[in-house]
């Protein structure tokens, strides 16, 4: 495994050396140049615990988080029937982080050098290249290709990676399950990917934070989280499982062969260290955030799952038949299909016009034709049932002209 050469690793000078052993040692050594204000009686009254940097992030909070995804990992184990068999989840393995955006910053700062690569899907969301960019790395695309059901093209990975320019691949991203198709990966898939990234030295970024809201799942899905054969980063977040987007706590969870993974963490721990952990006001707030997360959890997959029902519906009884919705395994949001003849982007407009209504058209998503619109299942039913009769009407008065 390849690492960037921006994140300094080199040995502690000899003062840092002589703490550390202190430390060891259980000395407690005073600071002639300690700036911490909690330490001296000035903290606030409203915050008045000791600061403790810790670059993952406070332990306790890390200690809560691991146990949530144990116990996660044990119940899905149960509902798909595989052995129960689960590995305890590593607090020393986990980063607490703001967003899942800050975590995708983090892991192109440990994996790529400037001009790197990063393999990503698509259709997909634009959000991975944004990021990249700001990090001076590239973005190969691949594909994902619909028949019946999406499924990711493994040979294109495999020609990519065996190319002139897989040299400069350094990781492969996941989205489990994609945003806006709503495909899980396919254990098959996984089999072709976890070999061909091993083969070639990469690592496995593992987007998983809409993997609670299946809709119409294959058999055999399963969280990339905790991958032991290839050097794998989950991550993961409150956003989606509270239905809150401004709970901002995010997480990375390490795994792969353990020399990887350990020369991971020791460089992931000096990004850390320099960008700081999450506020402890947050982190004091996870404990009771991740125990209304499965309640939300459950809130979320009913709304959406309901929706989904009557998208179907809706589409099924309208008379034209013109529309058509994808099959999505999982997640917030449809696809739906217009007619091709259609401008997508002169449908949006004309929605915004006629029903003071917007959307995202495919392009947006680098869908490989036109012809679809991106439908979130979030919204309380009557009025989910109205966006869709607006985009049916639309439709129809644009075939009609």
């Amino acid at each position: 495994m390849r690492f960037s050469s921006r994140v300094d690793i080199s040995d502690p000078n000899a003062i840092a050396q002589a703490e550390q052993a202190a430390k060891a040692g259980g000395i407690a050594l005073d600071k002639l140049n300690d700036s911490n204000p909690t330490r001296f009686a000035l903290a606030p009254r409203s915050l008045p615990t000791v600061y403790a940097a810790q670059p993952r992030g406070p332990l306790a909070a890390r200690r809560v988080l691991a146990r949530f995804l144990t116990d996660r990992h044990a119940q899905e184990a149960v509902q798909s029937g595989a052995p129960n068999t689960v590995d305890p989840v590593d607090p020393e393995h986990l980063y607490l982080l703001s967003s899942t955006s800050q975590a995708y910053s983090w892991l192109m700062k440990l994996l790529c050098d400037a001009g790197d690569v990063i393999l990503a899907p698509k259709p997909g969301y634009p959000l991975i290249e944004s990021i990249a960019a700001l990090e001076c790395v590239e973005v190969m695309t691949y594909q994902q290709r619909f028949d019946g059901s999406w499924i990711i093209d493994t040979a294109q990975l495999q020609s990519a990676l065996e190319s002139p320019q897989g040299e400069r691949i350094r990781a492969l991203v996941l989205i489990n399950p994609n945003n806006p198709t709503g495909s899980y990966v396919k254990p098959e898939e996984r089999e072709s990917i976890v070999r061909l990234c091993a083969d070639h030295g990469i690592a496995i970024i593992a987007d998983e934070v809409f993997y609670d809201f299946p809709v119409e799942p294959f058999p055999g899905n399963a969280r990339l989280a905790g991958e032991r054969r290839v050097l794998t980063f989950a991550l993961d977040g409150l956003s989606k499982m509270l239905a809150a987007p401004h709970a901002k706590v995010g997480w990375i969870q390490v795994s792969g062969p353990q020399n990887e993974v350990s020369q991971a963490l020791h460089r992931l721990d000096v990004i850390a260290d320099d960008y700081l952990p999450m506020s402890d006001i947050i982190a004091a707030r996870l404990p009771d955030m991740l125990e209304e997360a499965k309640q939300q959890t459950v809130r979320v997959r009913d709304r959406v799952t309901g929706n989904a029902r009557t998208l179907r519906r809706m589409l099924q009884e309208d008379p034209r038949g013109l529309v058509s919705m994808l099959r999505m395994e999982g997640g917030w949001n449809a696809l739906v299909r217009i007619p091709s003849v259609l401008d997508e982007n002169e449908m949006v407009l004309r929605m915004i016009r006629d029903h003071k209504l917007t959307g995202q058209p495919g392009y947006f998503f680098d869908m490989t034709a036109n012809g679809y619109l991106a439908v979130s299942l979030l919204p309380q039913p009557d009025q989910f049932a109205r966006n869709i009769a607006a985009v049916l009407d639309t439709v129809a008065v644009m075939i009609g002209e």
